[in-house]
């Protein structure tokens, strides 16, 4: 027997389905003009600034592939009248970028071990465990975040200074072995993990680094991609301090020696985009790969 379904407005008979039922048909949901031109034009306008977000990045690989000549001349190329490599050439041939990129690399990395490490386990201490004067402690890490880091850089000068690594690698290091944004972002993360599996694990006489590693840090993946990248990201491309911090040429890292590239009367400008480019594509590659995980986290933080 034929069974009416209604669609668009209409009545329709649909056919009985093979085992002897009615068919199943999809009702059509009606899109109105309106909703149809506020999705058009949320399209346009995200296709739009992304063209605009994506010119920078668009505009240095031009530069960094273009010839000298393309790069001084007084017409506005926007694409290169011939590929060319010799802007690489010219920082590797004249410059250590090789070193420089491999110090940035061994700072960044370690740096970024130390930096999720104990923002992971501060951030668990702040959640779930009780303290006297937890609150007070918390309040007082938060309110490091308003003091501008230009104000700190004297103290650090001179804990680095009298520890004896001024210098050194450890001089650009250790002051950046804990963040208080990143001890926030952790803390609001682990507060929403029940309690109910760390009271059944201390049930089963679990301690309390036992459930930090076995419990709370398996769920914490999404958290963990977001400190990593945020922490790569401010370390890579960190100038101010590793300035102070380094003086030797052969401990420099990648954003310092974008400096370097700048003559006393001139610059290279494509020398300085091909670096610029080296120096930003791990950047690219590392968010590209950690993206899910980077958005789930920001979003279970609650950090909007």
């Amino acid at each position: 027997m034929a069974h009416p379904v209604t669609a668009r407005g209409g009545s329709a008979t649909a056919p009985d389905g093979g085992d002897g039922g009615p068919a199943f048909v999809p009702r059509v949901k009606n899109v109105s003009r309106a909703q149809r031109t506020s999705s058009i034009a949320r399209l346009v306008t995200a296709i739009a600034v992304g063209l605009v977000m994506m010119f920078p990045l668009y505009w240095m690989i031009t530069i960094a592939f273009s010839p000298s000549s393309d790069v001084v001349s007084r017409d506005l190329n926007i694409w290169p009248s011939t590929w060319t490599l010799e802007n690489f050439r010219t920082i590797f041939d004249n410059f250590p970028a090789a070193t420089w990129f491999g110090n940035s690399l061994v700072i960044t990395s370690i740096v970024t071990v130390l930096t999720v490490s104990v923002n992971l386990l501060a951030g668990y201490a702040f959640a779930k465990l009780d303290f006297k004067g937890k609150g007070a402690v918390f309040l007082l890490v938060l309110s490091t975040m308003m003091v501008p880091v230009q104000v700190l850089m004297v103290a650090q000068f001179r804990l680095v200074t009298e520890l004896g690594i001024y210098g050194t690698f450890w001089a650009v290091i250790f002051p950046s072995a804990a963040s208080a944004f990143g001890i926030f972002l952790a803390r609001q993360f682990i507060i929403a993990i029940p309690d109910e599996l760390m009271e059944a694990a201390k049930m089963d006489g679990a301690g309390t680094l036992r459930i930090f590693f076995q419990i709370v840090l398996p769920l914490c993946k999404p958290l963990i991609a977001v400190l990593v990248l945020l922490t790569v990201m401010y370390q890579w491309n960190d100038f101010a301090w590793p300035l102070i911090a380094l003086k030797d040429s052969q401990l420099f890292t990648l954003p310092i020696g974008l400096l370097y590239l700048r003559g006393q009367y001139g610059a290279d400008y494509g020398a300085i985009m091909a670096l610029a480019l080296i120096s930003i594509l791990p950047i690219v590659v590392m968010f590209l790969a950690f993206q899910k995980y980077f958005v789930q986290g920001l979003a279970r933080s609650g950090i909007r």
